[in-house]
């Protein structure tokens, strides 16, 4: 035997826990090949897997866009791709997925995962930039309009789960919001320019807050800014303290998020011109289907979809709301506010 010890064998990686210090440590199903055994558990539970996303309302979406092949379809928000998946299926072979999304994090994982599907290459067109500008990329890759198109408005579980990200104050995180985080102020430092009558009126428009007074009037202290996700929500608590349940409490914290999130990505201009511009965008008998998740949104889709309808731009749009099922919200909580509505192009 020799005199020398032996280097010991490496150790192998180790899940780090009930108190991991990185988002990247904390979750298993973000290392599937360690975890797998783990993870239809976490489904069974209800939970969506940290990382990813469950597209919401997929049978009925697909159902109302009807995908053939050969169509060019249209996914504005790609997101993690669950919803662009099953619509790049139905469209082969000889179709064309079109998919735009803001997000430079979460855009190169969502395209790698549909390029692995084995797809042609030349059936799916990505694109970083914001849905607003589609008639623009439209006009430059199908000058005659898409068969069908899908906008899911929603945030992608992907951005909730990241605490890097601050969209959630569950984790404590920077107070960033922004879609793109690469452009544009962060909510921490937006908030330091907003005046008090400002912070009310974003809370009233983009969210329907009613407390927005209180808390515009109350939330500013120039000697401890608010630059993490648990430090805003934390102030707010103390400002709502006197509201009968701590539901309400984290109802008002959960619209202030929302609302902080709309204004710093300018999220309903970019709505409106979306909409205004989709008739143009859609083929003759194309269809179109919406998923919005707060009342914002869902007045814009509905009046937008209802002006273009009485201008004769569609032939049919959605009589009411379609609401995932209780099977669905059981399965996927994250769903219980969606709310998908539909048109169908003038021929």
């Amino acid at each position: 035997m020799s005199d020398f010890p032996q280097p010991k064998p490496p150790r192998r990686p180790r899940y780090s826990g009930k108190n991991p210090r990185n988002f990247s440590e904390k979750y298993k199903e973000l290392h599937p090949d360690r975890y797998a055994d783990d993870l239809q558990k976490i489904l069974d539970s209800g939970k969506t897997l940290a990382g990813s996303h469950r597209p919401i309302l997929l049978p009925e979406i697909l159902r109302i866009l009807n995908p053939q092949p050969g169509h060019i379809a249209v996914d504005a928000t790609l997101g993690y791709g669950g919803h662009a998946r099953e619509l790049l299926a139905a469209i082969q072979p000889g179709g064309l997925l079109i998919a735009t999304d803001t997000d430079p994090l979460e855009l190169p994982k969502s395209e790698a995962r549909l390029r692995a599907l084995g797809f042609p290459p030349d059936s799916l067109l990505i694109r970083r930039m914001n849905f607003a500008g589609l008639q623009k990329l439209l006009a430059e890759t199908t000058p005659h309009g898409a068969d069908l198109i899908l906008a899911d408005l929603g945030v992608s579980s992907m951005q909730i789960d990241n605490p890097s990200r601050g969209f959630s104050f569950k984790i404590d995180g920077p107070l960033d919001l922004r879609m793109n985080p690469q452009r544009g102020l962060s909510a921490a430092s937006l908030l330091t320019k907003l005046s008090p009558p400002q912070l009310e009126k974003i809370l009233t428009e983009n969210a329907d807050e009613p407390h927005a007074a209180l808390i515009a009037s109350s939330l500013f202290t120039p000697s401890s800014p608010i630059i993490t996700t648990t430090q805003l929500a934390h102030r707010l608590r103390q400002i709502l303290q006197t509201l009968p349940t701590t539901t309400e409490v984290d109802l008002s914290i959960r619209r202030v998020f929302q609302a902080l999130r709309i204004a710093v990505n300018d999220e309903f201009s970019a709505l409106d011109t979306f909409l205004r511009h989709l008739p143009k965008c859609l083929k003759p008998g194309g269809r179109l289907a919406i998923l919005s998740f707060h009342s914002g949104e869902d007045r814009r889709v509905k009046h937008a979809l209802k002006s273009s309808f009485l201008l004769g731009d569609y032939s049919a749009i959605a009589p009411d709301i379609l609401r995932p099922t209780p099977d669905e919200q059981r399965s996927n909580p994250r769903s219980s506010s969606a709310k998908l509505r539909w048109a169908i192009r003038s021929a």
